[in-house]
C-alpha cells in the first residue's frame, strides 16, 4: 500500500480518513501480511489518524470561536 501525498491527505474529509483508518486497523488485526505490507499499513494509518487529529482540531478551533463570540454578545447586552 503506497502512502498518500500532502495533498491527497489534505483532500480528505474526517470521515473517509476515518474510515479507510478502520480498515487498516482492520487489516492489521487480521495478520497474514508480510513485514513490508504491514509497515506500509501502519504508516498509512500514522497519516491517517492525523489527518482525523487535524480535522477535529479545527472544528474545535471553529466551535471555540463561536461560543467566545456568543459569550462576548451576551457579556456585552448586559
Amino acid at each position: 500500500m503506497a502512502a498518500g501525498t500532502g495533498t491527497e491527505e489534505a483532500a480528505l474529509g474526517y470521515e473517509q480518513a476515518r474510515d479507510e483508518l478502520i480498515e487498516v486497523v482492520r487489516r492489521l488485526e487480521a495478520g497474514g501480511t508480510t513485514l513490508e505490507e504491514s509497515l506500509a499499513l501502519w504508516e498509512r494509518g500514522e497519516e491517517l489518524a492525523k489527518v482525523c487529529r487535524e480535522r477535529l482540531e479545527g472544528a474545535r478551533a471553529r466551535l471555540d470561536a463561536v461560543l467566545a463570540a456568543e459569550q462576548e454578545g451576551e457579556d456585552g447586552e448586559g
